[in-house]
């Protein structure tokens, strides 16, 4: 699927340099960069989100000494 993508004049300096040291395509290495960091941002994104959830009250919490009486887990 074509997509479009403003690049600051020094990434795409940089890329324009490593395409020329190593012959791959500009596209492959785009590419590789977004699929390589989609599941970082996906991760912090969800962070992100637990945390919003948190501070309104949505998510349900547990003391530690509840979950380790739960679990059979005390000491």
């Amino acid at each position: 699927m074509p997509t479009s993508v403003r690049l600051s004049e020094e990434t795409n300096q940089r890329l324009d340099r490593l395409v020329k040291r190593t012959g791959r395509s500009k596209a492959f290495y785009l590419r590789q960069l977004i699929e390589s960091g989609l599941d970082q941002l996906e991760y912090e994104y969800d962070i992100l989100q637990d945390v919003s959830d948190y501070r309104a009250g949505k998510l349900e919490t547990y003391s530690i000494e509840k979950v380790r009486e739960n679990y059979g887990l005390e000491d």
